[in-house]
């Protein structure tokens, strides 16, 4: 089917603000002209992209199956038109990096602080979403590598994954409301406590939910964040007990102690993952390898 590429990124525009004013800001063109333009791609393809009213746009559930085949497109295009202009050097060009806001504060600062002083001409984006949802934005093409919890279930194959950092879990309490430091617990004992953890969206939340079911537990936790550091501050001050990875706990906090438990936890590791079908830009590959 021959169809012009400027249709296609007028509907990707379109589709991405749910406003047609919107993406002749960005288009640089009129309104009618956008508007003109999704007819013509809506004639083309025979089918409804979007649901006009006066109070908004919705993409039709055609839409939605063609954004999911032309957001991928647009960013690889977008790559490769920086990857170009970066002519393959160091001194210059965009560097964009998936994790989460655990991982970003506790891992990734110090190795940004060195990248930056080594190339301040990189322009780097951090995208801060949840591990799960990282590897969709991967996925897409909307980040060059992720740092991730692992595993993760959104993870596909096409994803390279090198390992750079082995972590365990543990669950923390403060010990004036949970008197159970020095004993030795058993897991099913931990059923009856308010146990505090990430929302189910979350590696962490399908691993410890993972972890019950292997022992035939049923878990039903107490209050679900999305925020480690929020659930150490709630441990902290007696309102139960917290399942956070060990890297983020903060040294010499007072009260706060880790149970210990007869269940061995197995460890889990940080990774940084890649589309391997993709090009990786000399930035990327330096970053990588800094890891």
């Amino acid at each position: 089917m021959d169809i012009n590429y400027e249709l296609y990124k007028v509907f990707y525009h379109v589709a991405n603000t749910l406003s047609f004013s919107e993406a002749s800001k960005l288009l640089f063109i009129s309104q009618s002209a956008v508007s003109q333009s999704i007819k013509v791609l809506e004639k083309k393809l025979d089918q409804p992209l979007f649901i006009r009213s006066t109070k908004r746009v919705q993409l039709t559930p055609e839409g939605e199956i063609l954004l999911k085949h032309i957001e991928p497109a647009m960013n690889l295009i977008r790559r490769g038109e920086n990857q170009l202009l970066e002519a393959n050097t160091l001194g210059g060009g965009q560097l964009r990096i998936g994790a989460s806001d655990t991982i970003c504060r506790y891992y990734l600062v110090s190795y940004l602080k060195e990248f930056h002083r080594r190339f301040p001409k990189i322009h780097i984006k951090v995208a801060n979403q949840t591990s799960i949802a990282c590897a969709k934005l991967l996925d897409s093409g909307q980040v060059d590598f992720i740092i991730t919890n692992y595993p993760n279930s959104g993870l596909s194959n096409t994803q390279n994954v090198r390992m750079i950092l082995e972590f365990h879990d543990v669950f923390v309490a403060n010990e004036e409301y949970f008197p159970l430091k020095g004993r030795k617990l058993e897991l099913k004992e931990l059923q009856d406590s308010p146990i505090l953890m990430l929302d189910r969206k979350s590696t962490t939340s399908e691993f410890l939910h993972s972890l019950f079911q292997r022992h035939q537990l049923d878990l039903v936790p107490e209050i679900e964040l999305n925020s480690n550091d929020l659930l150490i501050d709630l441990a902290r001050i007696g309102l139960g007990i917290a399942f956070v990875p060990d890297y983020c706990i903060p040294e010499n906090t007072p009260g706060l102690f880790a149970l210990d438990l007869n269940e061995q936890i197995p460890a889990r590791h940080l990774v940084v993952a890649y589309n391997e079908n993709l090009p990786v830009s000399q930035a990327a590959k330096q970053f990588m390898d800094m890891l």
